[in-house]
């Protein structure tokens, strides 16, 4: 493991320091690549211009004609929290305009990913005029096909990248090529909020107000905060914009009965919402649904206008949230078990599979593993029909889609179909028994695209916190802010005496550390509970911790460095 120092350039950090932002603030924003203070506002005057989004006109006055003309508009979404969200936005924001519209989502299991053939088949039977897909479509070039040959039109949005060939559909996508959009990073739900922002603006040049009230599309920030967070997509400028607002809604009371619902299964106070809550608490079990079930429930919960009926929703997809963990749990120890057969250090990538690997809980599995041995990873579990369906976690340096890609072209017939993120990535193997082949050609791809030094990981901080700057009033200023992909939350090092230490909850680690000076902190250490030695040096992040009403200082240990008392 390598330690690193963000780099912090000196002429953003004193143009922030000039507008009078905090000076720690400003070391770790301009960190983060923030020249000036405008960037860090989160009005909505500042959210990059609806037209720049290729399609999104064109897209918008075909939704308009739909609604004048009545035409039953269906839409088709991915299984994720961001398939979800982007639904539920779908749903409620068209609803507000006065059109017809219902929605579909796949079954995982029986269908896969996308609008595929089969799920324009199904979709028929609803028999939409206009199919819109949300957080997917791009890729779908047969499934187009067959939806023009039964008279159906179809209007993709979707964020991921494209293929080599594009469907014959309309589509807004900022990854789309010859689109300008400044921002890429769009989750599909943003793609889907923005269609509605272009809607509302044809809607206006039609005189659809004025003799009604118009639409407040702030209503589904909330929404759109959430899966973006979930999605993990990198939070640039204008996805800070949309998390922020849609965070102040929620801080405020004003989110919608589904998400309330979620928070309260989960047992956080949305009153303190916060993006790790999305990522880490709430994202997860609305995720629950499309992993072990069917994402409908959770569509269901997010548009429900009954708080009863939400909350109701909710605690299904908690205890589906738990029995995912237990699966998780149960697959991560057979993949160690898998993995302590072979010298690790020595790969350039990880591939594992076992025929009682639940197909849904790969991509968790993948990511944990990736996570623990800082290698590409992809986890395979048998499919239906005989399939086998892998998900992948990259590492910085390597394009996951893009060393999927290089496999298709080397292993002829061996990959029937994949897409993704550099990030994440999912796939299918045409032959059941291509695990090896796969094995060796992910490998071989790997070390071609990777550096042995992009093999070790890298831990960057915002360097030590000087005596008297380690305090609540940081932690608060910090947490006030929007943290996530692409704009990390602050970390930084430090050296400590441990005082005392305890195991809680069977595997976390209580603290209180004693820094240089002699001040004392109150310290958590998750995942983690072999003791400590007395001198340890700290990668740590700084939280708000709130108990009976009141508010203090405590530290998050990531990693320690020191020599274990055992």
């Amino acid at each position: 493991m390598h330690i690193l120092t963000r780099p912090v350039p000196s002429t953003a950090e004193q143009t922030l320091l000039a507008a009078g932002i905090h000076p720690i603030e400003a070391r770790i924003f301009a960190a983060r690549g923030i020249e000036n203070p405008q960037e860090l506002e989160a009005e909505f005057k500042h959210l990059l211009p609806v037209d720049a989004l290729k399609g999104a006109p064109e897209a918008a006055k075909r939704l308009a004609d739909a609604i004048a003309r009545q035409e039953h508009i269906l839409i088709v979404a991915d299984y994720d929290a961001d398939g979800a969200t982007a639904c539920a936005v779908g749903l409620r924001g068209l609803s507000l305009f006065g059109a017809r519209v219902e929605f579909l989502v796949p079954n995982r299991f029986e269908y896969g990913y996308g609008l595929t053939p089969e799920i324009v088949d199904l979709a028929a039977h609803k028999q939409p005029q206009l199919i819109v897909t949300v957080d997917n479509g791009i890729a779908s070039v047969a499934g187009v096909a067959r939806a023009h040959e039964l008279g159906i039109e179809v209007l993709v949005t979707d964020h991921h990248l494209p293929g080599d060939s594009l469907p014959d559909a309309l589509i807004v996508n900022p990854n789309q090529p010859g689109c300008p959009f400044p921002s890429k990073n769009l989750a599909g739900v943003g793609v889907m909020f923005y269609v509605l922002l272009a809607l509302r603006a044809e809607l206006r040049t039609r005189q659809a107000f004025a003799d009604k009230p118009e639409p407040n599309l702030a209503d589904l920030l909330d929404l759109v905060a959430l899966g973006t967070v979930a999605d993990v997509v990198r939070l640039d400028n204008n996805n800070r914009i949309l998390v922020e607002q849609g965070l102040k809604r929620m801080r405020a009371g004003r989110a919608c009965a589904g998400i309330l619902a979620i928070f309260q299964a989960a047992g956080r106070e949305i009153r303190r919402a916060s993006a790790f809550d999305l990522g880490f608490m709430v994202g997860p079990r609305l995720n629950a649904a499309g992993r072990l079930d069917d994402m409908s429930l959770g569509i269901a919960c997010l548009v429900a206008d009954s708080s009863d009926a939400a909350l109701a929703m909710a605690r299904e997809l908690d205890q589906l949230n738990r029995e995912r963990r237990g699966i998780e749990a149960e697959m991560q120890n057979v993949a160690e078990a898998k993995l302590d057969a072979i010298a690790v250090d020595d790969r350039y990538s990880l591939t594992v599979f076992d025929p009682d690997f639940h197909q849904g809980v790969v991509g968790l599995v993948a990511s944990r593993l990736k996570d623990r041995h800082h290698r590409p990873t992809i986890v395979f579990a048998a499919g239906m029909a005989g399939e086998i369906k892998g998900s992948g976690r990259s590492i910085p340096g390597l394009h996951l889609r893009d060393a999927l890609d290089l496999v298709a072209k080397r292993e002829s017939g061996l990959i029937a179909k994949f897409g993704g993120h550099a990030m994440a990535a999912g796939l299918t193997l045409a032959d059941p028994d291509g695990i090896e082949r796969f094995r060796a050609s992910f490998e071989a791809a790997c070390r071609l695209l990777l550096s042995e030094t992009e093999l070790t990981r890298t831990v960057e901080v915002d360097g030590e916190l000087g005596q008297g700057t380690l305090c609540l009033d940081l932690a608060e200023r910090l947490d006030r802010r929007v943290w996530g992909q692409g704009f990390p939350a602050p970390r930084f090092i430090g050296r400590f005496r441990v005082c005392s230490q305890r195991v809680v909850g069977e595997k976390h680690l209580k603290l209180q550390l004693e820094g240089p000076d002699g001040e004392r902190f109150e310290a958590m250490r998750f995942q983690h509970a072999e003791p400590l030695p007395e001198k340890i040096e700290a990668v740590y992040q700084l939280s708000v911790n709130e108990w009976q009403g009141r508010r203090s200082l405590q530290l998050l240990v990531e990693q320690t460095f020191g020599q274990s008392t055992t």
